[in-house]
């Protein structure tokens, strides 16, 4: 069996990878507390929102691959560091930005440095650690970029009380430059000059059958399911997407390694985790309005009001690891995605006069469903697969997990644009007022307010949870349906602990490689 020498230096490394994953989930969520600001600012529809949330996601997604094959090839140091100062960069032009499409471009800049370090933050871990430690240090980075998440809005909550809305941009500037100076410092070089060649071709079919998709799901609700636009791009995507997975398939050294999909282990820790995502983007897009709108807290309250998620994810991230022990993954993993579908399936119950403290109940059962789905799953996810296919294995997991992300927002956010507008009575409004209300419930407040008019405030907040119920209940059932398939398929035995001996972890191994 292969001997591996432990690096010296892998847990202050761990510490580089830490501050890298912490930038980006802070980022994942900072923007979804200033949308509601931002929508008011800039005039943003519905569709501009979801667009300024989905263009970092669908590069992000688009990119994932060829990035992990970047950092294998050319060194996951190196590509670490670029992909930070892209994101560095694109971060300058958010929060320089002066309209909706500038926002928008920064974001997709952002998305190519996020495509960079996602993957490879994660594919430096099976060479720095021995099997035992890796699921250690993979909950580890798992949990700096779920701690990101509620962190976000808090902090960007309090810079929108204090600054202009690019602060929120802004702020990602010195957290950047402290992950690029822990790489330089701490993380030592690796890679693989034997894995395959970036496929341009590939590259190509990902990025715009991805963005073809999203945009056909962003603009069904208003231009119609049937409209031309939307089922040329709805067909475009299945004709690129398809493309993509059979010249893979043809590929003596894919890209796209469909072979990893064929392990059980691989392929239904990767749907869990790809679901799980879909639930916590759609969540996290759907809830900042109904805080702030709905609720009539500022913008610092409504990050403070997402605590109770941030500290479900603290505790499920401390005992998630024991309980994979203990229970096995298959088991952990289950409850995870239950405990999620539960609190979906509360949420779907708000009302207009539920308060906060039902939300605070229901983001806490959230927390802990995610914790204790998501990180187990990515732990097993990666333990199988083979070494030296760490970077395009992890990025074909980051890459479908960032696809549940991207149509989480989506659809979800769709949904409850089309269900909003059509519960919203805008009885007696002059007709541009009415369309412009519609757009989205800060629209139709600022349009209530102008008008002085009591009932179209109600009814916009009515209609706003009304909606937003909607999308939980669908999020409940995806949930709920990830937890059948993990407890029906995912393999039963426990992650490799400290006492595994060496001809297990070398059957392990030959079984990661089939």
């Amino acid at each position: 069996m292969e001997t591996i020498t432990p690096d010296p230096r892998r847990w202050w490394a761990l510490g580089a990878l830490v501050a890298s994953m912490l930038t980006l989930g802070f980022d994942m969520t900072i923007l979804n507390v200033a949308l509601p600001t931002m929508a008011g600012d800039l005039g943003a529809t519905t569709g501009q929102q979801q667009w300024m949330a989905d263009a970092y996601i669908v590069v992000f997604a688009a990119l994932m691959l060829p990035a992990g094959l970047l950092g294998d090839r050319f060194g996951r140091r190196l590509m670490l560091i670029v992909g930070l100062g892209i994101f560095l960069a694109g971060s300058l032009v958010g929060a320089l930005a002066g309209d909706v499409n500038w926002v928008i471009a920064a974001r997709a800049l952002m998305g190519v440095g996020a495509a960079l370090v996602t993957p490879l933050a994660l594919s430096v871990l099976p060479t720095l650690f021995a099997r035992d430690e890796q699921p250690k240090a993979t909950g580890i980075v798992s949990a700096a970029s779920a701690l990101g998440l509620p962190l976000g809005p808090i902090i960007g909550g309090w810079l929108l009380n204090h600054f202009w809305w690019g602060s929120v941009f802004l702020v990602n500037v010195p957290m950047a430059a402290i992950g690029i100076a822990a790489c330089v410092f701490l993380l030592p070089e690796t890679s693989d000059p034997a894995s395959p060649k970036v496929d341009t071709v590939s590259t190509a079919f990902t990025a715009i059958g991805l963005g073809a998709l999203v945009y056909a799901i962003i603009e069904a609700p208003t231009r119609g399911w049937g409209n031309p636009l939307v089922l040329a791009m709805l067909a475009a995507a299945v004709v690129l997407i398809t493309a993509l997975v059979l010249r893979e398939r043809r590929v003596e050294r894919p890209m796209l390694d469909m072979t990893l999909l064929a392990h059980r282990g691989f392929l239904f820790n990767t749907i869990a985790a790809t679901l799980v995502m879909f639930v916590l983007s759609g969540l996290l897009f759907v809830l900042p309005p109904y805080l702030q709108a709905v609720l009539g807290n500022d913008a610092f309250g409504t990050g403070v009001r997402l605590l109770p998620m941030m500290g479900g994810i603290l505790v499920a991230s401390r005992t998630a690891p024991q309980a994979v022990t203990r229970f096995s993954a298959r088991a952990t993993v289950s409850a995870g995605l239950v405990a999620l579908a539960f609190s979906a399936l509360l949420a779907s119950r708000t009302t207009v006069d539920s308060g906060y403290g039902f939300t605070a109940l229901w983001l806490s059962l959230t927390g802990l469903g995610f914790g204790f789905s998501l990180m187990p799953a990515m732990a097993g996810a990666l333990g199988a697969l083979p070494r030296d296919r760490a970077g395009s294995g992890s990025g074909l997991l980051m890459t479908l997990r960032q696809v549940g992300g991207a149509i989480g927002i989506a659809l979800l956010g769709s949904l409850l644009a089309g269900t909003f507008r059509d519960r919203l009575d805008v009885t007696g409004l002059p007709a541009q007022a009415a369309d412009t209300a519609g757009e989205s419930v800060i629209a139709a407040h600022l349009v209530a307010e102008k008008a002085g008019s009591a009932d179209l405030l109600a009814s916009a907040n009515s209609a706003y949870v009304h909606g937003m119920g909607v999308v939980m209940l669908v999020c409940g059932i995806a949930a709920l349906v990830s937890a059948l398939l993990a407890a029906a398929f995912l393999p039963g035995t426990p992650c490799p602990t400290k006492t595994s001996t060496a001809p297990d972890m070398a059957a392990e191994e030959a079984d990661a490689r089939q």
